[in-house]
C-alpha cells in the first residue's frame, strides 16, 4: 500500500487506541469484550470438536486394541494435516485481503458461518445409518471424517481474519494485555463447552457436535454487532488470485524483514507440537495411561484452568519482559511438559505434563500474537498474519503427518509407537528455540527507522 492509502485506512479505523483506559476499564470496553467473546466462541469448537470429542468418536470407531488405537491416532493425525494443506493454499490470501481492503468482518462472518455449518452436519452424519459401508468403513463415519476436515479448515480461516483485529482495538502498551484477556476469555469457553459432556454418554461422543456448533455462533454473535469497522477506503480493486503476486514480492523482500521470517520459522516449529498435541492428547491419554472420556474430561479441565492462568500471567510478562522472552519461556515449559508426556508411566505424570502445557498453550497465543504485530510494519500487518497463520498451518501438515506416519508405520509396535510420536515433537520445540534465539532485536529497529 502506497503511504497515503495507509494513512486513509488508519483514519477510517475505530480509533480505540487513542483513549486511555486504565484497568479494569479496559476490559469492559464494549469492542474488546466483544472481540474476546469470540475467542470464548470459537474456543468452544477447538476443545469439544477439535480436542475432545471428535478424536474420542474416532478412537471409539476404529480403536478397538493397542495396535488399532495406533491406526485412530493416524485417522486423527492425518485429517488435521489435511485441513491444515487446505489452509496452507489460502491462508496468505487472507491477509492480503485485509492489507488491501481492510476488510475483516465479512470473512469472519463467513468463514465462522461456514465452520459452524460443517460442524452441524458432523453431528447429523453421526446420527445416521451406520449400516452402509466405504472401504471397510461405516459411510457416516468417512463423512462425519471430512466434514471435520472442513469445519475445522473454515474454523482456522476466520482466524486470520480475528487476530489481525487486535491492532485496531488498542495501542501498543494495551495489545499484549487485550491479547491475553481474549485468551483469558477463551479459555472460560472450553469451560461452558464442555456442559454438553453430560449429554453425550460415554460412548455416543458424536451427540456433542450439534450443540457446540450453536454456542460457537450464539457467542461469536457480540463481534459482528460492537466492533466497528469502518475501514472501506481502498487502494485499488484486485482479484483473488492478485494477491499470491504480494506474498512473492513479500518473500523477495526477505532480508529486508528477516527477523520476521525467522519468527515465522521458529514459530514453525513451535506450533507444530501444539497443533498436533491438541489434536492427539485426549486419544494419547486414553492410550497410554488408560484414562476414560470422564477422566480426560477432568484433565482437561485443569489444563484449561492453567491455560486461563497462563495467557493473563504472559500478558503482563510479555509487557514486562518483552514479547521475544516471553516465548522463549513458553518454548521451555513446553519442552518439560511433553519430556515429561513422553515418559509418563501415571497418571499423575498426565496430571502433572497437561498443568504445565495448559499454561504453555494459553501463553503460546498471547505471546505470539503480540510479537507479530511488535515486528509487523503497520502497512503490511495483515499480510504478515496472513503469513503468520501460513507459517503455523504448513507445521500444522507437517506435526500431524509425522506423528500420524509415526503411529501408522510402528502400529504393531503399540504404545512404544505413540511415545515415540510424542518424542517427536519435542524434537520440534527444541529447533523452535533454537530459531527463536536468532530473531534479532535490532532489526526491528533498522526497518521502523
Amino acid at each position: 500500500m502506497g503511504e497515503r492509502a495507509v494513512e486513509k485506512l488508519e483514519d477510517a479505523l475505530p480509533s480505540y487506541e487513542t483513549k486511555r483506559r486504565p484497568g479494569w476499564k479496559l476490559y469492559v470496553s464494549l469492542p474488546i469484550l466483544s472481540w474476546a467473546l469470540y475467542d470464548f466462541a470459537n474456543t468452544i469448537f477447538s476443545s469439544n470438536v477439535n480436542t475432545i470429542f471428535f478424536p474420542l468418536y474416532v478412537s471409539e470407531a476404529v480403536g478397538k486394541s493397542e495396535s488399532l488405537n495406533q491406526i485412530a491416532s493416524t485417522f486423527i493425525s492425518y485429517a488435521n494435516a489435511l485441513a491444515s494443506f487446505f489452509l496452507v493454499v489460502f491462508s496468505p490470501l487472507y491477509g492480503t485481503w485485509i492489507d488491501r481492503t481492510g476488510r475483516r468482518k465479512k470473512w469472519l462472518g463467513i468463514f465462522t458461518a461456514l465452520s459452524v455449518a460443517a460442524t452441524l452436519l458432523m453431528g447429523v452424519a453421526g446420527y445416521s445409518n451406520p449400516a452402509n459401508f466405504i472401504f471397510g468403513l461405516p459411510a457416516s463415519f468417512i463423512i462425519t471424517v471430512l466434514l471435520f476436515v472442513a469445519a475445522k479448515f473454515f474454523y482456522h480461516s476466520s482466524l486470520v481474519f480475528y487476530d489481525s483485529m487486535i491492532s485496531i482495538l488498542g495501542n501498543k502498551q494495551e495489545i499484549p494485555l487485550i491479547s491475553g484477556f481474549g485468551v483469558a476469555v477463551g479459555y472460560v469457553g472450553t469451560l461452558v463447552g464442555l456442559a454438553v459432556y453430560p449429554f453425550v454418554g460415554e460412548k455416543d461422543y458424536y451427540r456433542a457436535f450439534i450443540p457446540s456448533a450453536l454456542l460457537f455462533l450464539l457467542f461469536s454473535l457480540p463481534l459482528f454487532f460492537f466492533v466497528k469497522e469502518e475501514a472501506a477506503l481502498l487502494k485499488r480493486k484486485a482479484g483473488f488470485l492478485a494477491g499470491y503476486r504480494d506474498i512473492y514480492a513479500t518473500l523477495k523482500e526477505m532480508k529486508k524483514y528477516q527477523h520476521i521470517f525467522t519468527f515465522m520459522i521458529a514459530y514453525f516449529f513451535l506450533n507444530d507440537a501444539v497443533a498436533t498435541t491438541i489434536a492427539i492428547m485426549s486419544v494419547y491419554a486414553k492410550a497410554i495411561a488408560g484414562f476414560t472420556a470422564g477422566e480426560f474430561i477432568l484433565l482437561y479441565l485443569v489444563s484449561t484452568v492453567s491455560s486461563i492462568i497462563g495467557s493473563f500471567l504472559f500478558g503482563y510478562i510479555t509487557r514486562s519482559k518483552g514479547a521475544k522472552k516471553a516465548v522463549l519461556y513458553v518454548g521451555v515449559m513446553m519442552c518439560i511438559a511433553l519430556a515429561i508426556g513422553s515418559l509418563a508411566f501415571s497418571k499423575l505424570s498426565f496430571w502433572i505434563a497437561g498443568s504445565l502445557f495448559g499454561v504453555s498453550l494459553g501463553a503460546m497465543w498471547v505471546t505470539s500474537r503480540t510479537y507479530i504485530v511488535e515486528l509487523s510494519p503497520k502497512d503490511k500487518q495483515g499480510q504478515f498474519f496472513g503469513l503468520f497463520a501460513f507459517s503455523g498451518k504448513v507445521s500444522a501438515i507437517i506435526g500431524p503427518g509425522i506423528y500420524g506416519s509415526i503411529t501408522l508405520l510402528l502400529h504393531s509396535y503399540g504404545n512404544i509407537a505413540n511415545r515415540l510420536a510424542m518424542g517427536s515433537l519435542l524434537v520440534m520445540v527444541l529447533l523452535g528455540i533454537f530459531f527463536l534465539r536468532k530473531v534479532e532485536p535490532q532489526a526491528l529497529a533498522e526497518t521502523e527507522s
